[in-house]
């Protein structure tokens, strides 16, 4: 007696039958152990925030400078800077002057330390131009005479085009130094006859 061997093939019967409807037999993903939705996420790396530019220091508008006797003179006064269209307008004021006419500069260096104020060095001059008055070509530092009274008293008023204010900049006055000399300027060369440097003020930032 013989026995019947019977094979059941299930799996493709099931996909020949797909297949006569037209259908392609899709398997389910293996799982992974994660919801599909949070393994993407988790893919994703958050963009890191750049920090804010830092703020760039706004240029002074005024700067106000004192001014102390050098040379053995009586000299004292300030100086008040202050940022205009164009330019910086020097309003100087002084007592303890000698009577008639004084020549005054901005030099190149930040310091008065010597008795003398030789220390603040030449006139600031950064477009290397002859010296001169103002109603012509000169220095950049070259700011004229002070009209000094009997009493000793005066005051000067001066806007030099082309100056300013911010710190590091070729033209800026800031770093430098105010002179008061002791003879009127002539506007001859090298530097106006003017003599020695009875006062002296450095020009710095508030808190320099």
């Amino acid at each position: 007696m013989r026995t019947l061997r019977i094979v059941t093939y299930a799996a493709p019967v099931a996909a020949l039958v797909a297949a006569c409807h037209g259908k392609t037999p899709t398997n389910p993903p293996a799982p992974t152990g994660q919801p599909l939705a949070t393994a993407a996420a988790s893919s994703v790396v958050a963009p890191v925030a750049s920090p804010p530019p830092a703020p760039v220091p706004a240029a002074p508008t005024e700067i106000t400078v004192t001014l102390e006797a050098r040379s053995g003179s009586k000299l004292a006064g300030t100086a008040v800077l202050t940022a205009v269209d164009g330019g910086v307008k020097v309003v100087l004021k002084v007592t303890g002057a000698p009577p008639g006419k004084v020549g005054t500069h901005v030099h190149e260096k930040d310091d008065c330390s010597a008795p003398d104020a030789k220390s603040a060095g030449g006139h600031f001059n950064p477009a290397n131009h002859p010296h001169g008055l103002p109603d012509g070509e000169r220095h950049l530092g070259d700011l004229g005479n002070i009209e000094v009274g009997k009493d000793g008293t005066g005051s000067h008023e001066i806007v030099v085009k082309g100056a300013t204010l911010v710190a590091g900049e070729p033209n800026s006055f800031v770093g430098r130094s105010i002179i008061v000399h002791e003879k009127q300027d002539d506007g001859g060369q090298p530097v106006g006859n003017a003599g020695g440097r009875i006062g002296c003020g450095v020009i710095h930032l508030a808190g320099g």
